[in-house]
Formats: structure tokens, sequence, C-alpha cells
């Protein structure tokens, strides 16, 4: 899943409220000065609306295609990166490790194992698994949302911990033994277990606290492909291919519907200005805020910064009620507001030409707070990265993954393009909706399309061709 959160335009309000003054001064005219001036103003050219308004257009034009240029080819690829080394991983680790292909042990909620060979019967285990297996992770979902919902973060942080415990623990081990397993390399014990302490302890650091974003990324696209590995190992044929549709359009389901446990979550945590858990999403920037050290500089400004705040606040309330009297006599906000600015920027002089030593001082303190603003500022741009779940890598790997341990090259291949193509699709509804839009129907639909066509027409008759020495 991707989201993108995009501001509003303020200056329709402000627009509204200067063409609705003139009405209410006519209605509250009460000498003939008012009388008089109401004369002059109406022989008076009227504000050029228009031109203000093409303006507000040529600007919204400009930013929307700033917008589609941010948000097209550029993250184009820093989605198509992370989902190629993802998915090569899984192709990878199915050619040349044979326990992943090997059938015996299933998952607890998949019960019938599929060993007949009628295709009625493998249809409904098909479909029974595959059901079963969307029942328990729509329950998982629920309760996941309903957790966050009333704010169970301890609950929360420990099942995820737990879960990416025995990823970068349990699960990584086996996949390291079937590995020197499968190419005859020796290791001993002790070394074994050091690697993977500082593997898993390394990888926890990263994904829950901070690190280097490249190293966090990896652990996440690592852990991806680990549980695509472990969904091919242990679930029936046929039954995976059906589990990706029945997928897909939980995922339409959970995303778009208005009662949908995706878009409820992604609903709160933008009402809570929080980042989505870290260990579930796949982020193209930052997923952490910088934070600072306070200083005794930094406290002492902080209390100079209180008092002001409550001073300007007193200022406010009756610049607030001078306000209106000067909208009555045809003084308008916007004049006001260039008065106040220009009396700010004189009383500043006055005061740096009658303070120079301070002015001197304050120098410093000043350029460190440009230079911390413009870091904060980087980050923030990176925070504005598009983000996918980790689900979506999990099943895009199990669908190529699943098409390469059949040995057929052309349907790997076209798989893996059918996602591309999807996702490129993808993003592209996610510019022109600008909202969390799921991210797994058209792609998944596209490869199995790919998958079964390739299969069952394109590789038969370029065998055919093979066979009678006919080269296109």
């Amino acid at each position: 899943m991707a989201e993108i959160v995009v501001g509003g335009n303020v200056s329709s309000h402000h627009e509204d409220r200067s063409l609705g003054i003139p009405a209410r001064r006519h209605r509250d005219r009460s000498s003939q000065q008012d009388l008089l001036g109401e004369e002059e103003r109406s022989s008076r050219p009227p504000r050029p609306e228009r031109g203000r308004r093409r303006q507000v257009e040529e600007e919204y034009i400009v930013e929307e295609e700033e917008f589609s240029l941010k948000y097209g080819a550029h993250h184009v690829i820093k989605l198509f990166t992370p989902v190629t080394l993802c998915a090569a991983l899984v192709v990878a680790s199915i050619t040349s490790i044979n326990y992943y292909t090997e059938k015996g042990l299933y998952l607890a909620y998949t019960p019938f194992h599929e060993k007949s060979n009628d295709p009625g019967t493998l249809a409904w285990q098909s479909l029974a698994n595959a059901g079963s297996m969307l029942a328990v992770i729509a329950v998982m979902t629920g309760l996941l949302v309903l957790a966050y919902k009333y704010e169970c973060m301890r609950l929360i942080y420990g099942w995820l911990f737990t879960s990416s415990l025995m990823l970068l623990f349990l699960f990584s081990y086996l996949y390291l033994s079937e590995v020197l397993k499968a190419y005859n390399l020796p290791m001993d014990y002790i070394t074994l277990a050091i690697i993977m302490w500082n593997f898993g302890t390394m990888g926890m650091i990263s994904i829950y606290w901070k690190s280097p974003l490249i190293m966090q990324q990896a652990y996440l696209i690592f852990i991806s492909a680990l549980m695509a590995l472990i969904f091919i190992k242990f679930l029936p044929n046929w039954t995976t291919w059906v589990v990706l549709a029945v997928i897909s359009l939980w995922d339409l389901f959970a995303v778009l519907a208005p009662f949908g446990p995706l878009r409820i979550l992604v609903e709160t945590a933008q009402e809570r200005n929080e980042q989505i858990f870290p260990s579930l999403i796949y982020s193209s920037g930052m997923i952490y805020t910088i934070v600072g050290t306070a200083t005794a500089t930094e406290d002492t400004e902080a209390t100079e910064a209180t008092e002001q705040s409550r001073g300007n606040s007193r200022n406010r309330e009756s610049r607030t009620r001078r306000g209106n009297n000067d909208e009555a006599d045809g003084f308008s906000e916007e004049w006001s507001q260039v008065t106040r600015d220009r009396d700010r920027s004189e009383r500043v002089r006055q005061w740096m030409e009658e303070n120079p030593d301070q002015e001197r001082q304050r120098q410093p303190r000043r350029t460190q707070e440009q230079q911390q603003q413009q870091v904060q500022v980087t980050e923030d741009d990176d925070d504005r990265g598009v983000k996918l779940g980790l689900g979506d890598f999990i099943f895009y790997s199990i669908l190529v993954g699943k098409a390469s341990s059949y040995g057929d090259w052309n349907t790997t291949l076209a798989c893996f393009m059918a996602i591309l193509i999807g996702l490129c699709l993808t993003l592209v509804f996610l510019a022109l909706f600008r909202r969390a839009l799921p991210a797994l129907p058209i792609s998944i639909f596209f490869g199995l399309i790919f998958y079964f066509l390739t299969s069952e027409v394109i590789s038969p008759f370029c065998n055919v061709l093979t066979d009678q020495q006919i080269f296109i």
C-alpha cells in the first residue's frame, strides 16, 4: 500500500472574506462621510479578480506538474529496485535450494493437502484452504486495527517484536543452514552463532530504532523474501494460486471500503500524525525524525518564546477587535498585515542599531538554527516518499518464485514483467487520486493472466518451434 498526503489551498478562504466586506459596509454605513466614500469607491475600477484567479490557476497547474514529476519516474525507480531485489532473492533461492520446493509439511490453516488428481477435488480443496487462510488474515488484521484504535501499543509492539525476532533469528538460521548445505560449505556452530547474533541484533536495531536507510530497507527486503519462501514451502501447489487471487480481492476491500481495516488503520494514523509501524511498511524515505538535544541556550530561548507568545496572544486579541473596525472603515486585513510587517521591520532595524553587541552574539545562534531547519526540511522531503506494505513484497515474490519453481524461465520473466506493469499502473492511479491505494490487485491479476497464458500457450508454442527448428 502506498499513500500520499496533499495539502489544501488556503487562498480561496481569504478571497471569500474580501468579497464579502463591501456588502457588509453597505449595510452598516450611517454617515454622510460613508456615503461619499462609497461613491468614490464605486467610481474606481474593480479589483482584478480575474487576474488573481488566473494566477492561482497557473500556480496550481505548475504544482500539479511538479507533483506528477515527483511521484512519477523517480518513485517508480525507487519501488522497482526493492521489488526486483526481493523477487531475485526468492528466485535464486528456489532454483538453488531444493528445500523450498519439497512438499511434505503444510501450514496448520491449510487442512487439505491436494493429494488427489481429480480437478474438481483439487478445486474445492484449494478454495477451502484459501478461505481458511483468508479468515486467519482477516482476524489478525482486525485485531491489529482494534489494538491500534484503542492505543494498545505495548501489545502491538510486543507482537511485532516477537515476529521479527523469529524471522531474524530462527528462520534466518534455517535459511543459512540450507544455503550451506546446498553449496556444501563447512562452518562450525560457534561461528554460525556469532553471525546469527550480529545479523539478528542489527536487524532489530535497524527496523525498530535507527540505522542508515539502505540498511533498514535491506533488512525489510530480506524479511519479505524469507516470508515468501516460507509460504512457497508450506502451501499446496494449487492453493498458492487461489490464495494470490483471494488476497488481491481482500486487499481491494481492506483499503478502499469505508469500513476496511487497512483504511481505518491509515486514517487513524493520519489523524494522530503518526507513522505506521516500521516493520510493516517499506518506505522510500526516512521513517524516523531527528531527535535534537536540549541545551541551556535553547531552554532560555524557549522561555523567551513562551513569554513572547503570551504577549502576542494579547496583542492579537486587541488587533482582532481593531481589525473589525478597520474593515468597516475600508482598510482590509491584507492592508493591515502589510502595515504591521513594515512596523515590525522598522522596530527590528532600530533595535539592531541600538544593540550591536547582542546582535553579534545572536548571529551564530541564528546560523545554527537555519542549518537545523535545512536538515529538518531534508528529512521531511525524504519522509514524503512512497510507502509500500511488506505484504505486497511478499505476494509479489510468491508469484514470481512459484512460477520459477517449475523451471520455465519464460513464465518467470512474464510474471515479473506483469508485476512491474501493474505497479506502474498503481502509481499512476496513486498520482491521480492522491489517496492510499491497494498495490496487489492490478499486479497480481496481471501476473496470474501472464502465468497461465505463458505456461499453457506461449511456452508450448516455443517448444514446438524449437522441435521443428523453425526460427522467427
